[in-house]
């Protein structure tokens, strides 16, 4: 048994591994194998791994503001650098800039794979920068941590932030030199014990407060300090909703970056979040009319106001006066002022709350108070704020926003007590305005009660119900959260510019020529038009991606619990997305949406392609999956509710979905999810995927479990296959390359049939098969099995893989007679013949067979179930009474499109040469 329930013990080992600096700032080795890495092979043509690789934002142009610094990841070729490399950066225009670097993936012969790297936004950004082997410079003043038995103290140069090993507060302090800025950091949410939306009488309400259960330092400068806290939210005896919070600080900044994920572990019938927060006091010196309050509005708009207004009175203190108050800075001495102010300043109502309030995606509104027990006054409104507030005086304060701010509504930014010596500036991640949160089943199961019924359920709306399996218990929310520790109120010019770097905080990324140069992610290459064919294929693509992400915004896809994901299916009768029809609402990642979306990025470098991907994994890696519980490790198959289908699937919560923003971003967040997915196959223990139809009772068997070969052990590899890379837990490789050679090993390798087939947990292995016969699907490779096995075989060198999965992707869409003629078997008429055509040019590249080249151009062309050559990809508008707000409408689906996109990517950078 202790086989069975193999896990490393080392805290988030791969995590670990992310944080190690190398180079420039570490040990060399760290984090690498213990034996010596086998000859370094020759690197891609084009790319010798030694030439300085441009960088860009990814916007383009040159961010005023960075969020406190930015982290980003670039690959490079096989045998390139050695681990022990040390990288520098600099301007186009020669400057030297400071840099952390370390590694986050290696190559099987132990050569870098993939560097992430970070600088700090202390100093103004550039326009474009060159990264090359060679010493980085180091910060003027470089990040330190110091810690104790009680307490952690990170200090950047600017600031110095305490955090505390346990309790209730997880920032004690952030200070300028000896000034507290802000204090009292803390974790706060509320409950109710029935939803507001039912008309309850009676309802109780309880809040929570973060307890810090375990705190680690991730990273340790000279650039960039990472803090990592976990613990549960608390009261009296209950501990309950666990989160994980990280703090980022950089050298020479004020500013701090917070990753916040939260997971729900309470009884949806009866705990109902009503408010979940960060919240600081920030000390208030000085008066009322030196006391300044500041919101970001839509775009670049800015409220000034303070807490003591002084203009717009019935007598006027002085132009200079109402000048130097509305710009932030400190007034003249009352005594100076005119007198007929000065002397009535007690008859001023001072404005201690604030509230702005993002309760839709469209409409923002302000509010204030002079204290609580006082009705609040409407102060203004807008659609979508940027999500940035501040309270502080000339003196310095607190800026404290949320990224995404009004697409993850209801959201808050909330300010109390400005009036007194402590202000509270508190981040409302779901705001108490908002009716709480109502994670319930959407309906009472409509007498489904057997399997029969249930089946006959999913005929007719494509839900796949089961009773107590829509459960939220185990999904999760990540959010991204910034705070400025200013020395002065920021003019309303930089408080734009803080605004901005929060809404979109700016990234710096390689080229798509670069990318695709070094060897990463499989088939594909950068947009090419150089011929007219290619020209019109490139603008389909385009069309396509284009259509679906405004589709987003069209349709107000946001909120909380759904914003990154998009809808599977369209119904052109009511012209809406089928939101309420089973299994063709929330998409969930079917048919390795996420994939296209990435693919889509990487080819094109388009900075929208990124933030829709970037959004879509961010949600799909936490909504969309479990993280707590029984099923820990699986996702849920698209629906209504992102939870509400009962197959509960390593299908959706499959890793190759989201290491691609974790490699371009080094993002730690997405690397302990995708950590955590290593031994995902021990699910198979508690959960049999086919009890519907199985006929027998389910008897699992850790030696022999009947896990697929095909969308079951592709989404398990491409853990494996991540984890590997990421030089973290041995049991991955093992896994990966047990399970490759031994499904290639039966006699039908990737389609072989029979009960035969039968896994074993503890070293990925499939039993010997001597008897051949065939079981095939059309869903068999389109979650990510193609795009493994790409990586997979050139990686490694295993003749027998290669041969059989070449023989899969030939077979495929073959006549019956040649499946015959290998297998024993014909294939019967499969579905997704347009999505297999990347299969064939596979095959096409492998075997060098010119007309399996054709043959794949023309299953891409005919299109079956996807898109044919004559599809039209233009959208048609659609308003008046027929529809609530105009949209636009197109002859496209989310899974169609995914898998159209994924093949024509990968036959353009395969047998592009004959399109």
């Amino acid at each position: 048994m202790a086989q069975i329930s193999r896990r490393t013990v080392l805290a988030s080992a791969a995590g670990a591994v992310a944080a190690l600096p190398f180079g420039n700032g570490g040990p060399a080795n760290a984090g690498l194998p213990a034996s010596p890495p086998a000859p370094a092979g020759p690197p891609p043509s084009g790319l010798t791994g030694h030439d300085p690789v441009a960088l860009r934002w990814l916007e383009n142009g040159t961010p005023a503001e960075l969020a406190g610094g930015t982290t980003w990841g670039v690959p490079w070729p096989r045998g390139a650098f050695a681990p022990d490399q040390q990288f520098s950066l600099t301007t186009d225009a020669g400057t030297a800039i400071p840099m952390q670097s370390w590694p986050i993936g290696w190559w099987p012969d132990g050569s870098v794979k993939w560097t992430a790297h970070a600088v700090s936004g202390a100093a103004p950004p550039a326009g474009a920068y060159r990264l090359a082997a060679g010493a980085a410079v180091r910060p003027e003043a470089a990040v330190t941590v110091v810690q104790n038995r009680k307490q952690i103290e990170v200090r950047t140069g600017a600031v110095t932030v305490t955090f505390n090993r346990s309790g209730d507060t997880l920032v004690d302090t952030i200070r300028r030199g000896d000034r507290v800025i802000a204090e009292d950091g803390r974790l706060v949410a509320s409950a109710q014990d029935k939803p507001s939306t039912d008309g309850a009488e009676s309802i109780r309400t309880q809040s929570f407060t973060g307890v810090v259960e375990t705190i680690k330092v991730e990273q340790s400068g000279p650039v960039r300090a990472v803090v990592k806290v976990e613990g549960k939210h608390q009261k009296g005896r209950r501990r309950w909703l666990p989160f994980v919070v990280r703090f980022y600080l950089y050298a020479g900044s004020d500013a701090i970056r917070v990753v916040h994920t939260f997971m729900f572990d309470g009884n949806e019938n009866k705990d109902f979040i009503n408010g979940l927060g960060v919240r600081f006091a920030v000390p208030m010196r000085g008066e009322p009319h030196d006391r300044h309050v500041r919101f970001a509005g839509a775009g670049n708009g800015v409220l000034a106001e303070a807490v003591r207004g002084i203009s717009g009175l019935r007598r006027d203190p002085g132009a200079a006066v109402r000048q130097a108050q509305y710009e932030g800075r400190a007034t003249p001495d009352p005594s100076t002022w005119d007198q007929r102010v000065t002397t009535r300043l007690p008859y001023i109502p001072m404005w201690g709350s604030y509230s702005l309030r993002q309760l839709t995606a469209n409409a923002f509104e302000i509010h204030k108070r002079t204290r609580p027990g006082h009705s609040w006054v409407r102060v203004d409104g807008g659609d979508r704020a940027s999500g940035l507030g501040y309270v502080g005086t000339p003196a310095g304060g607190l800026a404290f926003g949320m990224r995404n701010f009004w697409q993850l509504h209801p959201t808050e930014l909330e300010i109390s007590a400005a009036e007194t010596e402590h202000a509270q500036a508190t981040v409302w991640m779901w705001s108490p305005r908002a009716a709480a949160m109502d994670l319930r089943f959407y309906h009472d199961g409509m007498g489904q009660d057997t399997y029969p019924e249930q089946l006959e359920g999913l005929e007719i709306t494509y839900e796949d119900y089961e009773p107590g399996f829509g459960t939220p218990y185990g999904v999760a929310r990540t959010t991204e959260l910034m705070f400025w520790a200013l020395d002065a109120t920021p003019t309303t010019a930089r408080f734009a510019e803080l605004a901005a770097a929060t809404r979109t905080p700016p990234l710096l990324v390689s080229s798509p020529q670069h990318n695709h140069a070094a060897g990463v992610f499989g088939s594909w290459a950068p947009v090419d038009r150089s011929v007219p064919a290619k020209a019109a294929l490139e603008e389909k693509l385009d069309l396509m991606h284009k259509y679906h992400r405004e589709q987003v915004d069209q349709r107000n896809w946001y909120g909380f619990w759904d914003y990154g994901d998009i809808m599977h299916s369209y119904d052109a009768t009511r012209h809406v997305w089928s939101y309420d029809v089973g299994g063709y609402a929330w998409d969930n990642s079917e048919l390795s949406t996420d994939l296209w979306l990435w693919y889509h990025y990487l080819r094109t470098g388009d900075a929208q392609a990124f933030r829709f991907a970037e959004a879509m994994t961010r949600h799909t890696g936490e909504v969309d999956m479990y993280h707590l519980g029984k099923w820990r490790g699986l996702g849920t198959r698209h629906g209504v509710l992102h939870w509400a289908d009962s197959a509960k699937q390593v299908r959706v919560s499959n890793a190759g979905y989201k290491r691609f923003m974790y490699f371009l971003t080094a993002d730690e967040r997405v690397g302990d999810v995708l950590h955590s997915l290593v031994d995902a196959d021990r699910t198979f223990l508690v959960l049999d995927p086919i009890r519907k139809i199985r006929e027998g009772e389910y008897a699992p068997d850790p030696a022999a479990l009947g896990v697929g070969t095909t969308t079951d052990w592709g989404a398990l590899a491409l853990a494996w296959l991540t984890e590997w890379e990421r030089n973290g837990d041995p049991i991955a490789r093992t896994k990966l390359l047990n399970g490759a050679t031994t499904i290639a090993a039966m006699p039908n390798g990737w389609v072989q049939g029979g009960d035969q087939v039968r896994y074993n947990l503890a070293d990925g292995r499939y039993a010997p098969v001597t008897e051949p016969s065939v079981s095939v699907g059309s869903l068999s490779s389109v979650f990510g099995l193609i795009e493994l096995m790409t990586e997979l075989i050139a990686l490694v060198d295993e003749p027998a893989v290669k041969a059989k999965w070449v023989e899969f992707c030939r077979l495929y869409n073959a006549p019956a007679a040649e499946q015959i003629a290998v297998t024993g078997s014909s294939w019967g008429s499969l579905n997704l013949r347009q999505a297999y055509s990347r299969a064939t040019a596979y095959a096409a590249v492998q075997l060098t067979d010119p007309a399996l080249a054709q043959r794949a151009w023309q299953e891409l062309r005919t299109g079956h179930a996807g898109y044919p050559d004559n599809h039209p990809f233009g959208t048609r508008r659609i308003e008046g009474p027929a529809v609530l707000n105009p949209v636009d409408e197109a002859s496209m689906s989310a899974n169609a499109s995914a898998q159209f996109g994924l093949a024509a990517y990968q036959c353009l950078a395969l047998v592009g040469d004959q399109i």
